[in-house]
């Protein structure tokens, strides 16, 4: 079970570039419908980036923002619940403590946790900070997504409540660090791409990174090793 805060917006131009962001959201003090591509009232700029039935809703944990106040000190007057674009927002949850393809229940509605967000550079931009982005991603500190399974209504101080546990699936905190690596073991990438639960367009690119391991590794082991050295004997 977990307190959660409820944040939906509009879209707004970001302070330099005037690029069109849904990245500014508000705190919800009304019921709102949650369907299958999201809250009543939300929207995104970049639909190819973001929204969509498997990035549906998007947590972000209130842990994270100390971390990044202090490494950003100079955003920190900004750095509070919301500010990340989150529609939720949690203290008591973090990458660690959820799995992929778990479903929770938040109100009427049931969610499933199907991927980890990809920070954009939009977040550098939206707070006067080079480099946090980048940060978000090197850390995983990046929250995720969920899929919407029941839509249903939604009021500010309904809990998240557990209701099926992925308990096969990995963490999302060990999920990311695996596809973090550089050279990740194959049968554990097969494994995470095999998760119930795991957003499809996940699932495709880690299936295409698994492909391209196997090539590598099948090709070094066809490769034949050069023709050992041996020193001609000088005649006599």
């Amino acid at each position: 079970m977990a307190t959660v805060s409820l944040f939906i917006g509009g879209i707004r131009p970001l302070p330099e570039s005037g690029r069109p962001t849904g990245i500014y959201k508000h705190a919800v003090s009304e019921r709102l419908l949650l369907g299958l591509e999201g809250f009543s009232g939300d929207q995104q700029a970049d639909r190819r980036a973001h929204g969509g039935p498997e990035k549906a809703v998007h947590l972000y944990p209130a842990s994270h923002y100390a971390r990044l106040a202090e490494r950003f000190p100079e955003a920190a007057g900004q750095l509070l619940p919301g500010a990340m674009g989150e529609n939720l927002s949690s203290a008591e949850l973090d990458e660690s403590r959820v799995r992929v393809g778990d479903i929770w229940r938040l109100g009427a509605a049931r969610l499933q946790i199907c991927q980890p967000r990809t920070p954009c550079w939009k977040i550098d931009e939206r707070f006067g900070c080079d480099g946090m982005a980048a940060f978000i991603g090197e850390q995983r500190l990046s929250g995720w997504y969920w899929r919407v399974l029941t839509p249903g209504e939604v009021m500010p101080g309904d809990e998240l409540l557990l209701e099926q546990a992925a308990s096969a699936n990995p963490t999302l905190a060990d999920a990311m660090t695996l596809w973090a690596q550089h050279r990740p073991d194959p049968d554990a990438l097969a494994r995470l791409a095999a998760s119930a639960g795991i957003a499809a367009h996940w699932r495709n690119k880690i299936e295409q990174r698994l492909l391209w391991l196997r090539r590598e590794a099948a090709a070094s082991l066809s490769t034949s090793p050069p023709p050992a050295f041996h020193v001609k004997p000088e005649s006599v």
